[in-house]
């Protein structure tokens, strides 16, 4: 059973969410939450597997609270996905540095909302890679060149090579295809790089990858 807690200031918005959830035999929605300070009660209280977290909120916004889950040890088990719609952006992007495991539009369809909470869970894969990787390059190249990361030392040549896939979106048996692994090896590659680069899942693989100039999108001075 998934364990979900709903995150927004809308109580229409709730109610619609709480709807579709309520129909599946696999989910559970815990707790409701109208800012973020009560998120951040009721998920030390109830522990979700995931939390739907809308952005802007009176008292305690969604960033606040995605940084402080992500920085409580005992909320370690708590994935955190942004609800937001295309105006919300750069609030996006500082979620994800914050430990989002992702996002998603408010207005997705019902059976994407489902997928992505039960992939998410599962901690398998970034929600819509191609559309958030898109979002980390538009603002990872609103910041000066960055100087490559020491912890990237730690990988080996292999897992230099598969994080630079992930970056890309790319799933598990995606990147065992390009570089002609088994799935279970990019797997273990994947889990490897995680432990040694202390991410929580592979949203802050990809974050990574960006901001240590592993993966480059067309930086402010013009270079590429």
């Amino acid at each position: 059973m998934i364990r979900v807690m709903l995150v927004d200031d809308q109580r229409l918005v709730r109610a619609g969410f709480a709807s579709i959830l309520g129909d599946e035999d696999d989910i559970e929605l815990v707790a409701e939450a109208s800012n973020g300070a009560e998120a951040l009660e009721l998920a030390r209280r109830h522990r979700p597997d995931v939390a739907l977290m809308d952005i802007r909120m009176p008292d305690m916004d969604g960033l606040e609270a995605t940084e402080r889950i992500g920085r409580d040890p005992k909320l370690d088990g708590v994935k955190v996905v942004i609800l937001t719609t295309f105006d919300e952006d750069d609030y996006v992007y500082r979620a994800l540095r914050a430990g989002a495991s992702g996002f998603l539009v408010k207005d997705t369809d019902p059976d994407e909302l489902l997928h992505a909470i039960r992939v998410v869970a599962a901690g398998e894969a970034l929600i819509s890679p191609k559309v958030t990787r898109r979002l980390i390059g538009e603002f990872a190249g609103r910041i000066a060149r960055p100087e490559p990361s020491p912890k990237l030392n730690a990988l080996t040549e292999r897992e230099t090579e598969v994080l630079k896939l992930v970056a890309t979106g790319m799933s598990n048996d995606e990147i065992a295809g390009s570089l002609f692994l088994s799935p279970a090896t990019a797997k273990t590659h994947v889990s490897r790089i995680m432990s040694k680069l202390s991410a929580r899942d592979r949203a802050q693989l990809v974050v990574t990858a960006y901001e240590s100039g592993l993966v480059r999108p067309t930086w402010t001075d013009g270079e590429s």
